[in-house]
């Protein structure tokens, strides 16, 4: 049975865009060969089974569900990855947070942070990114859950 949900789809332009597209991937999983880094076109795409946490927002009480979401970053000068070995393209990698910090070439250093202290780190030039589902979604019986 596919799903008729509202697919997102968005635009980051600043730092609190990016918190949103954070929330959002938040228990995402993502294999390591869906890391791309497009050095030609100075751009980074991961492609995410996200975790739709945006219906336990609107109230809306039903089976757990993921999707298929691109998250695409623009004007990406460099990329460095710590804990990671890309080498292992069927590692699962779990999403935990999107942190930025502004640099003092008025550049961006994005930080893609995964379980198991992985990191994905980035210079980016300024902020253009986007985060689109593409597919539709699916059921899971795994719903993830954090310690408060």
């Amino acid at each position: 049975m596919t799903s008729q949900i509202s697919q997102l789809k968005l635009l980051a332009n600043d730092e609190k865009d990016l918190k949103i597209f954070s929330a959002y991937l938040q228990d995402g999983v993502i294999l390591t060969q869906d890391i791309k880094f497009l050095k030609k076109n100075k751009t980074l795409l991961c492609i995410f089974n996200r975790f739709m946490w945006e219906d336990a927002e609107h109230g809306v009480f039903r089976e757990n569900r993921r999707i298929k979401s691109a998250l695409v970053f623009k004007s990406i000068l460099k990329v460095k990855s710590k804990n990671i070995n890309v080498k292992n393209k069927s590692r699962i990698l779990e999403f935990l947070a999107l942190e930025v910090n502004k640099l003092k070439n008025d550049n961006y250093n994005l930080k893609l942070i995964f379980s198991g202290d992985g990191v994905i780190s980035m210079e980016a030039e300024f902020i253009d990114s986007t985060l689109e589902d593409f597919s539709d979604s699916w059921t899971t019986k795994y719903k993830p859950k954090h310690k408060i």
